[in-house]
């Protein structure tokens, strides 16, 4: 049975495209229209000749009305999908500069709502209000001077007036550093666009636009719960998936058209590390539709849900397929340590040295849409998507079942699912704050060397899984159990394993361990 909640977004556009087109369908007269009109026979012609049609408005408008609201109800979805989109991701940078900071041991990003009216560490544009004619000014001195009575910069505790708007100033509903991204998106919007002298104007201005319009396509196919999704078609997860895989296009022509040396390389790095990751990435969820039965990205949710299919997220039967899956997409969207093509220390920017203004921050926008794309489909394709976790199993509970379904009820799938995209976006900053840049020899040694045959390993799993203990009943306990528990046994050998010989000669795709360890009296004179 299909997952459902009572947020069906789908259904209601459903119901007023259906309405609004009725509407005008009876508004339009029902009475037939002649038109025609018949000229006189003459002796070029001996019979009279009729022209013109009789035809009815509500007949007319009837056979065009199926395509009328399946547009309409397009449009509808289109919008919501976008909409919904575009506020969820605020969040997205919000945890990038909050989280590093934290686990930086910094407070990140603070300033926060107060600048609209403190200014920057102080500093204003005057009581510029005055200066507008007939006094209209005069309602936004008053306001401005409320709020910095109210949240101003002076506060009871002497450094927290002396740091002036970059302080908590005990406000959390300020939001520090919620706001700064807003700043620096209107910094990219004021800056003047310039192309480079040399470059090839046409695929230089081209490339950014590949790059971003297949990154907002994408999320046509991702459903963002049940009934909010903007296209449902029966092969969502390959038109999706193929989708995805076409602006690593737009980033190689970025760098080859910008006519710049650093520019280039960063282009054929990305290039180059994106087709050896992007075969491993495609085997990985190729399994998952197997495990799954379906190429419907709602029905392998669907999937995991439920007393009727699978009750067991995708996480517990194919462990090893969520780890290829998280680590080929953190270097499919380039984030550290896979992020060689962007390597500012050698590179500048990379491919993206030559671009700024409005294009660079429509293109670092898109960037971090396609992480939270990432983040979104590990949700979905391991972790049941729109389904709370341990939901059956709290709802069936002797005492507070009850309560606990009426919450399950009450929450839309909408927000499981944001909870666990926002929750794997941090994992992505985790893993940032923790691991240094793999070297680019090394990053496609290990996506062709190691990851590409543990993605046909994982195939075979699901292969097996699906085949041979697949009944179309729930999974019995000791299968996600079993595979669960030697993924761990795997994860804890592969941790704890130390190959001198290999340390030495620096034979390791990966490594954070040094060669000589620290200690005392360790340095070299």
């Amino acid at each position: 049975m299909a997952s459902s909640d009572w947020l069906d977004v789908n259904g209601w556009s459903e119901s007023f495209s259906s309405w609004s087109m009725d509407s005008v369908h009876d508004a339009l007269p029902s009475d037939d229209i002649d038109l025609q009109m018949t000229i006189p026979s003459t002796w070029a012609w001996p019979e009279p000749i009729t022209i013109g049609p009789i035809f009815n408005m509500q007949e007319g408008f009837a056979s065009m009305q199926p395509g009328l609201e399946a547009f309409m109800h397009a449009t509808i979805m289109c919008t919501v999908v976008f909409t919904v989109l575009m506020l969820t991701m605020l969040v997205i940078p919000y945890i990038e500069r909050k989280f590093i900071g934290r686990l930086m041991d910094r407070l990140g990003a603070t300033t926060t709502l107060r600048s609209l009216w403190v200014g920057e560490s102080g500093v204003t544009a005057g009581e510029w209000w005055k200066q507008l004619p007939f006094g209209m000014g005069t309602p936004i001195g008053w306001t401005v001077n409320l709020l910095n009575s109210i949240w101003g910069n002076s506060h009871e505790l002497e450094t927290i007036s002396r740091v002036n708007n970059r302080s908590y100033h005990g406000y959390w509903f300020l939001l520090p550093g919620f706001f700064q991204a807003f700043a620096d998106f209107l910094k990219f919007a004021s800056k003047e666009h310039i192309v480079p002298k040399n470059a090839d104007k046409v695929v230089f201005e081209v490339a950014p636009v590949i790059i971003i319009s297949t990154t907002v396509l994408v999320f046509a196919f991702i459903p963002f719960g049940p009934h909010i999704y903007a296209a449902n078609s029966e092969l969502s997860l390959i038109f999706m998936m193929a989708i995805f895989g076409v602006a690593p296009l737009g980033v190689f022509f970025a760098g080859w058209a910008s006519n710049n040396k650093y520019a280039l390389i960063g282009g054929m790095r990305s290039a180059a590390q994106l087709t050896a990751y992007e075969i491993p990435l495609l085997i990985t969820v190729l399994g998952v539709a197997v495990l799954s039965g379906s190429f419907n990205i709602i029905e392998i949710v669907d999937f995991q849900m439920g007393q009727d299919e699978g009750n067991v997220w995708n996480i517990f039967l194919l462990p090893l397929g969520a780890a290829l899956f998280l680590i080929t997409m953190i270097a499919e969207v380039e984030r550290i340590p896979f992020d060689m093509p962007e390597a500012e220390a050698e590179l500048v920017e990379g491919w993206w040295t030559e671009y700024g203004g409005i294009r660079w921050g429509l293109m670092f926008a898109a960037e971090y849409m396609r992480s939270y794309a990432a983040c979104i489909l590990f949700a979905l394709f391991f972790l049941g998507g729109w389904e709370a976790p341990f939901q059956h199993t709290l709802s069936g509970l002797p005492t507070v079942g009850g309560t606990f379904e009426a919450v399950f009820a009450a929450t839309p799938g909408l927000v499981w699912l944001l909870i666990k995209a926002w929750l794997m976006f941090a994992v992505f900053v985790w893993i940032r704050a923790s691991l240094h840049r793999v070297r680019t020899d090394q990053i496609l040694e290990f996506g062709w060397r190691w990851l590409l045959p543990l993605s046909l390993v994982n195939l075979v799993v699901a292969i097996i899984l699906r085949l041979e203990f697949w009944t179309g009943q729930p999974w019995e306990l000791w299968v996600p159990a079993a595979l669960s528990l030697a993924a761990l046994a795997l994860f804890v050998i592969l941790a704890i394993d130390e190959d001198e010989e290999a340390l030495q000669a620096q034979r390791r795709p990966y490594s954070t361990q040094a060669v000589v360890k620290a200690s005392p009296g360790s340095h070299r004179d």
